[in-house]
């Protein structure tokens, strides 16, 4: 079975962000981090009890090769992702999403 994603209003901007910085430190390396990220998003649409909870019902999924983690929760319906956060990044920033 698979499960709709629903994206914090925010998230895209994180992706893009990222994306972009990416990009200017290599040509190329801002689509491999997009393909990352959709293989996450792939994956939680599959599986999305795969990961352990680590706050309040938010789980983490990691990408390979980056160091990102995407921070969702699962819901009946869906899957919300709430956050696209570096792994450095305070957590109190996605956590406030919660």
């Amino acid at each position: 079975m698979s499960l709709p994603l629903v994206f914090h209003p925010d998230v895209q901007g994180e992706v893009d962000e990222a994306y972009r910085w990416y990009d200017q430190q290599q040509a190329g390396l801002g689509d491999d981090f997009l393909a990352a990220i959709e293989n996450v998003f792939a994956r939680l649409r599959q599986t999305p009890q795969a990961h352990q909870v680590i706050y309040r019902g938010v789980r983490r999924a990691l990408p390979r090769r980056f160091p990102y983690g995407v921070y969702y929760r699962v819901q009946a319906d869906r899957v919300e992702v709430i956050a696209v956060q570096h792994s450095r990044r305070d957590p109190r920033h996605w956590q406030s999403r919660v």
